[in-house]
């Protein structure tokens, strides 16, 4: 498989989009004209800077308003091209892509664009070079890549062939099936993009809302299907118009594109094995049995205070570990271990983003598969030396550079608690309060950060996605996305904070980074878990009284049921699956959250209607801007 991707795609100057997409292990680039014409040197020098890092020049592009026109525009665009010849020759490439015209005066007509692109042709080949045409989505007369292939055919030269792009197939909704007769040596290159599904105008949702395959909501992988079914087996390059992707990470994009095509070519091996390609084998995705652990990394002051929230929620201290400050609490199913180590990664951790959720441990079907998967994939594993007594466990680094551990059944790491830790002999004492195991776990990021995330998990996990959601804040929207094991007993939720002045910007902010920061922890009986964690000493997060009175109206709860959510602050929802339940804590720290949730019937969403109730009374206890932590 060759991999290619366009400088359009990501930021910096060339040199910068060199070293970035080189590292991130593409073997070719596409030259995008303004990315030339604002380099400051000549073409040769581009084609040295690629060739330095190790890149090959797929294409220079794009080439507009050719085919179609009257005189004398004809003979100005043939001049043109001609121009562009000398460019691509200095800077080492041997195809220019023409785009379908847009220009009001092109004539239409597939014998007259075909006569123009034979000439063409002629011109290329007698330099050696050679020119792919593409349907734009929008093009005046040709906006189809049927239409573009017949031009192709028609020209019939060897030096003139058709360029694929995603994007402009999937938009127009174009059946794929008439990809699979176009002959292999005819595709000269393949441009993949993705996009959320949004109605608009096609011109600028293609400039503005691309993003890598995998990241959006169009059929791709069945796109790429049909077009390994011709045998093509050349560049498959990355053309991405993303205004964030712009202004984001060179590195951080690069190697998403990267995964996005690694990921995108083993589902089409998957769904194709009888077809023949260079892909490197790989595990299939991995499927998550749920949420094994959350570790905090904390100094001994606040794993106090939060070993004393613990054990009003109802967990027991059931072990210590064999040979580090590491203390383990347990409730049901959920282990949540908090680690005070004064060296190491934990206390690294702490060190940068204060007292946080820095590691999760995921159970596993293989946990040697999921680090292979996750290798191939560009995800960075991570390494520590393993101390006396503890096993090696395999894992990956998440959000925020925080660990992902995983644990399975076939080896030694299920037994993890039993080799590491000591049992403590009062841990069978305690008040429990019901709680059964993790529901949930919710990462915040910025929100430009989410898309990068979101492929991460998918292409790792046998997961799926669910649709974006707006979580209202006072001070602004976050987004959320979903992430779910198919089974459901993985649930992930991806917040995505534009303004440092809603909850979730607050605690990016004041914990310098993504990370952790909601646990959502299950009971069968959110009223019995409310009325012993009330015997415990616990006060919920309050909420106010005018929203019981709305949700008994809406829903038409009888009074009693009303009266009982009230009295306990107990949020509520329901869909046409079931009902849901939800009760919070007080945030902990610089904005952690504590959640407990009933579900009943069949309901699968989180509870997105009462987010802003919620965030609005977290708000009201949080530290008054300006004042000093204590």
């Amino acid at each position: 498989m060759k991999t290619s991707i366009a400088t359009v795609s990501i930021a910096g100057d060339l040199a910068e989009k060199f070293a970035a997409i080189s590292a991130a292990g593409f073997d070719g680039v596409e030259i995008f004209e303004n990315d030339f014409l604002a380099f400051d040197g000549s073409p040769r020098d581009v084609g040295r800077m690629a060739g330095d890092t190790g890149l090959t020049i797929t294409l220079f592009q794009p080439f507009r308003d050719f085919e179609g026109l009257p005189e004398p525009q004809r003979n100005r665009a043939f001049d043109r091209a001609e121009r562009k010849f000398d460019v691509m020759q200095e800077l080492g490439t041997d195809l220019m892509l023409v785009c379908s015209s847009v220009s009001p005066v092109s004539l239409g007509g597939i014998d007259r664009a075909a006569m123009d692109f034979h000439e063409l042709g002629e011109r290329a080949a007698r330099r050696g070079l050679r020119v792919g045409y593409e349907a734009l989505a929008w093009g005046r007369h040709v906006n189809d890549h049927r239409d573009a292939w017949e031009i192709v055919r028609r020209t019939d030269h060897p030096s003139v062939g058709l360029v694929l792009d995603s994007f402009h197939t999937l938009a127009r909704r174009i059946e794929l099936g008439s990809i699979r007769s176009i002959p292999a040596d005819k595709i000269f290159i393949v441009q993949l993009a993705d996009a959320p599904l949004i109605e608009m105008d096609l011109l600028y949702w293609s400039r503005h809302f691309r993003n890598m395959p995998g990241e959006g909501d169009l059929p791709v992988r069945q796109f790429m299907q049909a077009v390994v079914a011709t045998g093509y087996d050349g560049y498959l390059s990355l053309e991405i118009f993303n205004d964030q992707f712009r202004g984001g990470s060179a590195k951080a994009i690069s190697v998403d594109g990267r995964r996005s095509l690694v990921w995108l070519m083993d589902q089409v091996r998957r769904e194709e094995p009888a077809l023949e390609m260079a892909i490197p084998p790989m595990p299939d995705r991995i499927g998550v049995a749920g949420v094994e652990f959350i570790e905090f990394a904390a100094d001994r002051r606040d794993a106090g205070q939060l070993g004393s929230l613990l054990r009003m929620l109802g967990f027991v201290e059931a072990g210590r570990h064999v040979s580090k400050e590491v203390t383990l609490y347990r409730q049901g199913e959920i282990n949540i271990v908090i680690n005070t180590e004064r060296q190491g990664f934990a206390h690294s951790s702490f060190v940068v983003h204060g007292t946080s959720a820095y590691a999760m441990g995921l159970k596993v079907e293989d946990a040697a598969a999921t680090v292979a998967r996750a290798e191939a994939l560009g995800a960075e594993i991570f390494h520590q030396r393993v101390g006396p007594g503890e096993l090696s466990i395999p894992a990956i680094r998440g959000v925020g550079g925080g660990l992902i551990y995983f644990l399975d059944a076939r080896t030694d790491l299920a037994k993890v608690w039993d080799i590491e830790f000591t049992p403590v002999t009062s841990a069978r004492s305690g008040n429990g309060v019901g709680l059964t195991r993790i529901d949930h776990v919710g990462q915040t990021m910025a929100q430009e950060e989410m898309p990068s995330w979101l492929l991460f998990y998918v292409s790792i996990f046998r997961t799926t996605k669910t649709p974006m959601v707006d979580i209202v804040d006072p001070a602004g929207l976050v987004r959320s996305q979903v992430i779910e094991g198919l089974d459901r007993r993985f649930r992930l939720t991806l917040n995505g904070a534009e303004s440092h002045r809603t909850l979730a910007g607050h605690f990016i902010a004041e914990t310098f980074g993504s990370g952790v920061q909601h646990l959502a922890l299950a009971t069968d009986d959110i009223f019995a878990t409310a009325a012993k964690l009330q015997a415990n000493g616990f006060e919920p997060l309050q909420i106010s009284m005018n929203y019981y009175d709305d949700v008994e109206a809406r829903f038409g709860l009888d009074p009693e049921v009303a009266d009982r959510l009230r009295s306990a602050n107990i949020l509520y929802d329901r869909d046409d699956n079931g009902e849901f339940f939800q009760l919070y804590a007080p945030t902990f720290g610089e904005g952690f959250i504590i959640e407990f949730v009933e579900r009943r019937g069949a309901y699968a969403g989180y509870g997105a209607p009462n987010a802003p109730f919620r965030i609005a009374a977290q708000k009201r206890l949080m530290r008054p801007k300006g004042m000093p932590k204590l």
